[in-house]
């Protein structure tokens, strides 16, 4: 169902076709991988009853991960521990209070890989959250539940967040489209943080036509003069079927990079993964130090690992990160001197088996994603069909999250 399909349902029967499709199409397991939180339908039909339909995203379902505040519930933040040390908000984030103004329903809570700090969607206490057409295999993280909501039909729209991919890997792996939007902005400054210098809000929607209403109904796009000159990286480290499907893919868009761009770019990118990981490990232990003894238990082991690991970084390491931060930052200001945008791979493969979610496998997809990351810019991601079945994406960069080149990509 499109966001036009549910604005036609009454009150009544939006709030019971969402009911209806959580329970079709989300086996028992699914739905605790899924959901943070599902109100029920009474409380949904008010909800859709009070939108306000005259609004561009007047009676559409949303689902919210479950990093941004809803006043009066809980915010897990895929954890078992967090509403002991951080009480329930009395007011909505102010990606809520947007979102509401605009008309869209909010329709429940989204899980996710625990405090944002994964990008597989696995998640030990509420169960992993697989790809909802392929069993066994992830929807990606770390705004799993979203990605997986929308791919399932559950609703036509979802909230993730992104700070080393966790809207661009979902998308790609689940088969829809993503935006993440860029750092520090006021809809991802009072969610529940993982690295604040990074961190980005975005969403997740079925299809072109549904993305270009959310971005239309939410940005003030510029309108497009002319059409917009960007280029295709060829990215080394893809799988041969990813390679072929996205190099085909880019041509809508954009030819190849000329030669010269594509090795600066390539040479600029290549440690770009280390730094994010360096800086990253730094401003997580700053979000999570005052618990993070107490609750070591109650950690995820990879992702108390991974908090850890700021224990074993040098200052000369981290000197080195940042430093690296600045001139990718360069890189991409030289960029944009002469693009609109650069396309790029989102992933290196389809979605993972969990015995395939290694070490080696997400180093390949950071250093996909790390340099937009980097670069604090936003996102398009786009659906790129294999012949497996599986899906891998574009990620079309901007430098603004306002450049009609989103729209443009949109409508090609």
């Amino acid at each position: 169902m499109t966001f036009r399909d549910w604005q036609l349902l009454a009150p009544d029967a939006a709030a019971r076709e969402l009911h209806h499709r959580v329970r079709e199409r989300l086996s028992s397991a699914q739905q605790r991988a899924v959901l943070a939180f599902l109100p029920d339908e009474p409380s949904l039909t008010r909800a859709f009853a009070a939108s306000n339909r005259a609004t561009p995203l007047g009676g559409v379902p949303y689902l919210l991960k479950d990093l941004f505040d809803v006043a009066g519930l809980p915010t897990f933040a895929g954890s078992t521990f967090l509403p002991e040390v951080r009480p329930a908000s009395t007011t909505n984030a102010a990606l809520v209070r947007t979102l509401q103004s605009a008309g869209a329903v909010f329709a429940g809570k989204a899980q996710l890989h625990e405090f944002a700090y994964g990008i597989t969607g696995e998640n030990p206490h509420y169960g992993d959250c697989e790809h909802p057409r392929f069993p066994g295999r992830t929807s990606g993280g770390s705004s799993s539940g979203s990605a997986a909501a929308v791919a399932a039909g559950v609703v036509p729209f979802a909230i993730g967040t992104d700070t080393g991919g966790s809207v661009r890997v979902p998308a790609a792996f689940c088969g829809v489209f993503g935006f993440r939007l860029q750092p520090c902005d006021s809809w991802i400054a009072d969610a529940f943080p993982l690295a604040p210098s990074f961190d980005t809000a975005g969403w997740f929607t079925a299809n072109a036509a549904d993305m270009r209403l959310a971005i239309s109904a939410l940005i003030d796009v510029q309108p497009a003069r002319e059409a917009p000159r960007g280029c295709y990286l060829d990215w080394p480290d893809l799988e041969p079927d990813v390679a072929r499907a996205c190099r085909e893919s880019a041509t809508r868009f954009a030819p190849p990079a000329d030669r010269e761009t594509g090795d600066a770019l390539l040479a600029g990118f290549s440690s770009n993964a280390d730094a994010y990981n360096t800086i990253v490990a730094v401003e997580a232990w700053q979000v999570h130090q005052a618990w993070a003894q107490r609750f070591r238990n109650r950690y995820d082991p990879a992702v108390r690992q991974r908090l850890n690991r700021v224990h074993t970084l040098t200052a000369a390491q981290i000197d080195a990160a940042q430093r690296r931060l600045a001139a990718t930052r360069d890189l991409w200001a030289k960029f944009f001197q002469s693009y609109d945008f650069l396309v790029l791979p989102a992933t290196p493969f389809g979605a993972l088996t969990k015995p395939e979610c290694s070490l080696a496998k997400r180093n390949r997809l950071l250093a996909l994603t790390a340099p937009a990351s980097l670069g604090g810019l936003p996102v398009l991601t786009i659906p790129v069909p294999l012949p497996s079945g599986l899906t891998s994406g574009l990620q079309i960069v901007v430098k603004d999250p306002r450049s009609p080149v989103s729209d443009w990509a949109l409508s090609q």
